[in-house]
């Protein structure tokens, strides 16, 4: 079957293209569509790709400063028409959704969630760091967007869900059904230890939506020896409110992640995330995880099995979780078995039957509407 990709922009490295790497090693020979693409800034294996852009990418500065365009991306991917192919996989967080298509091709929209500054404005505000002005500004924009980018969702063949949170919100939304395939983690990256180090540990980057506040507070307030890897402009006030037992490592390369995250006490995830494929890595590792109980770690954290989740998103709650925790309760085989359950060669299997599955059953049915 004739196949393209189609991304919502190359600007930027994250979990969202992460998925994108594992989608093109699927399917070599297909293109990718996105919005932007700056290839000094991405991984230099992209230039090998078939990457097309849209007109937007000749925007000044858009590369480096692409959230004041915003708006002006449903007109561009509204543009673009992929009626040529058979089947487009849209990889979604933004409004690349949104392109055009005639019904002789199917569209199978892998959801990372449904457009962030679109229906969780609030949260959008607050991590980019928007003023009030700013956000009263937005809100007439974000309503117009809105109904574009629901009218889009209705476009769709057929939706995957990357976590049961984000299959709800497309639910909410969207007013659609969607199937779960967990994103693609690299497991084979990680091996145990037989032994652990008493550091907690904390990955990410340092922003004020991550909530890496809550780990390093609770562990100021307890005397508990804590590593924060990650970079970000939160680092100045975080390293304000720490205490003494906490450390500041900055950017952990590859490399060092692995023997970092297996030599740890347990991994934090404090925060609300749509999945997170951290504390994954973590278990792929050997290593429990303490996390918020929200979100995608409703997935991946098993209380009493691969660790333990708080209930509310405060220190005191974090604290009670790690004053009762137990490092020797849990086992490293049992958490690398079930992170295991989220390895790429588990993604790749599932995604391929789900999108030769539901395109057989499309040609089945439009063979059947030309009847």
């Amino acid at each position: 079957m004739k196949l393209a990709l189609v991304h919502d922009w190359l600007n930027q490295r994250g979990g969202a293209e992460d998925v994108l790497e594992v989608l093109v090693g699927m399917y070599p020979d297909s293109p990718v569509y996105t919005s932007i693409y700056a290839p000094d800034i991405m991984p230099p294996a992209y230039r090998q790709w078939d990457i097309r852009t849209l007109w937007i990418d000749k925007l000044p500065a858009i590369h480096t400063h692409h959230q004041p365009y915003l708006p002006a991306y449903p007109a561009a991917w509204g543009g673009l028409d992929l009626s040529d192919y058979q089947v487009v996989l849209s990889n979604k967080s933004g409004f690349c959704h949104g392109f055009r298509h005639n019904s002789d091709t199917l569209h199978i929209c892998y959801c990372l969630a449904p457009t962030r500054y679109v229906w969780g404005l609030d949260a959008y505000v607050q991590r980019e760091g928007i003023g009030s002005i700013g956000a009263l500004a937005l809100k007439p924009i974000i309503a117009a967007l809105k109904r574009w980018d629901y009218a889009a969702a209705q476009r769709v063949n057929a939706f995957i869900a990357i976590s049961t949170e984000i299959q709800a919100r497309i639910r909410q939304y969207y007013d659609r059904d969607s199937v779960i395939i967990y994103p693609p983690v690299d497991t084979a990256r990680f091996v145990p230890h037989e032994a652990h180090d008493d550091y907690y540990l904390v990955v990410s980057r340092l922003i004020p939506y991550k909530r890496i506040d809550l780990a390093v507070q609770a562990c100021t307030r307890l005397g508990l020896p804590l590593k924060v890897g990650g970079k970000g402009r939160d680092m100045d006030r975080l390293r304000e409110m720490a205490g003494p037992t906490v450390e500041f490592l900055g950017y952990v390369p590859d490399e060092a992640l692995s023997g970092l995250m297996a030599r740890c006490k347990a991994f934090l995830f404090p925060g609300l995330e749509d999945f997170g494929i951290t504390p994954v890595q973590a278990q792929a590792a050997g290593r429990p995880v303490i996390a918020y109980g929200g979100g995608g770690a409703l997935d991946t954290v098993l209380p009493g099995r691969t660790g333990e989740l708080f209930s509310e998103m405060t220190v005191d709650s974090l604290c009670a979780a790690l004053s009762a925790f137990e490092a020797e309760h849990y086992a490293p085989s049992a958490l690398r078995e079930h992170a295991l359950k989220f390895d790429n060669a588990v993604f790749t299997q599932q995604m391929d039957a789900f999108v030769t599955g539901t395109y057989e059953a499309f040609r089945a049915r439009r063979g059947a509407s030309a009847l």
